[in-house]
């Protein structure tokens, strides 16, 4: 099967209108239905939202988090909005659920890809408005189309039918309640694949113990060590810092460390993301450094090296230029010099 990059498969999916859902072209489409038996036969694993769904604990942590949005605090920007009554909160989004896309994405890491693709749902707005964002005209532009619980329930099923391995919730945070329920539906209708969170790293405590024994895998970006550069670089949020590091240990003390299985393919653990960015705005050795003595020294990291300004990032010289392969280069030794085992390397 020909693999397809982010930038190609995203530009050949298709909206309908009439359902508000993206599909996949039908040669691919195709392909993943040949692999279907082999993608989503995987033994010994249960899922771990299965028990909670059968209990009605699943349902009851939706219907908890649905209620916050009353007064919101989903996030650390804890804004507050009544978004139950139609106003928008920081993030752009009201309670109405928008999906900019759902498909199979060959473009995450390889465990997560397999050969039927990561099952990827792109979620409309974004809580962090990074003026760098490659995805801006989704995450703040509002691209996308308005979905239900039931349609959102009806992408996983889809997603799982043609082949993909995982559920890949790309922005999540802000949309946590409509996912919960969504997937206490799918679950009743048969869903049986890995849920994998693809946030920004900076999320409340409060909202990731709700996810506990929801999410498989969790795949967090770990973006600023210093609290000026992410205030700067993300719509003043400077407490990214600190709340990313209590939220990467929780996620990994729910989790644990990403082995793949026999097959190759990850089915619970924590991978984390660190862009690579140029004249060291995102404290790359603070971060690499703060990784080796605080988590095991195998956690799956995945240094990430295709940093390209994009979107506002031209304002601000010091971001506006493409990473140098000698900062990524520098970037590797140092995750070596904090002997960090499982390392993802891009350049």
């Amino acid at each position: 099967m020909n693999m397809l990059s982010r930038r190609q498969f995203i530009t050949s999916c298709l909206f309908m209108a009439a359902s508000g859902l993206c599909l996949v072209p039908i040669s691919l489409y195709s392909s993943c239905k040949q692999d279907e038996k082999r993608a989503n036969t995987v033994p010994n694993f249960e899922p771990k939202y299965l028990k909670l769904h059968i209990s009605g604990v699943l349902k009851k942590r939706g219907e908890g988090l649905w209620n916050n949005m009353a007064s919101c605090m989903l996030c650390p920007r804890q804004c507050g909005a009544n978004r139950l009554s139609g106003n928008k909160g920081f993030c752009g989004s009201d309670s109405e659920l928008f999906v900019a896309s759902y498909h199979p994405h060959f473009g995450e890491e390889k465990p997560l890809v397999g050969r039927g693709g990561s099952g990827a749902i792109f979620f409309s707005n974004c809580n962090l408005r990074c003026v760098f964002c490659i995805n801006w005209k989704i995450s703040q532009g509002g691209e996308g189309r308005r979905s239900s619980i039931d349609q959102l329930a009806t992408m996983m099923l889809n997603l799982q039918e043609m082949g993909c391995h995982n559920i890949n919730l790309v922005t999540p945070t802000h949309y946590s309640p409509h996912i919960i329920l969504a997937l206490d539906s799918a679950a009743a209708r048969g869903l049986r694949l890995p849920i994998v969170y693809n946030t920004s790293g900076w999320e409340r405590m409060e909202i990731l113990r709700e996810l506990d024994g929801i999410v498989d895998i969790y795949l967090p970006d770990f973006k600023y060590a210093d609290e000026t550069m992410a205030a700067k670089y993300s719509s003043g949020a400077a407490t990214y810092p600190e709340l990313a590091k209590v939220a990467l240990l929780e996620m990994h003390r729910q989790a644990g460390v990403a082995k793949p299985a026999g097959d190759g393919l990850l089915y619970r653990g924590l991978i984390i993301r660190h862009l690579v960015m140029p004249n060291n705005v995102s404290g790359t050795r603070q971060i690499i450094e703060w990784m080796g003595a605080n988590l095991p020294k195998d956690t799956y990291v995945n240094l990430m090296s295709q940093y390209r300004p994009a979107f506002k990032a031209i304002e601000y010289p010091e971001i506006s230029r493409s990473i140098t392969r000698q900062e990524y280069l520098q970037a590797v030794e140092w995750a070596r010099q904090a002997n960090l085992t499982n390392l993802d390397l891009q350049g």
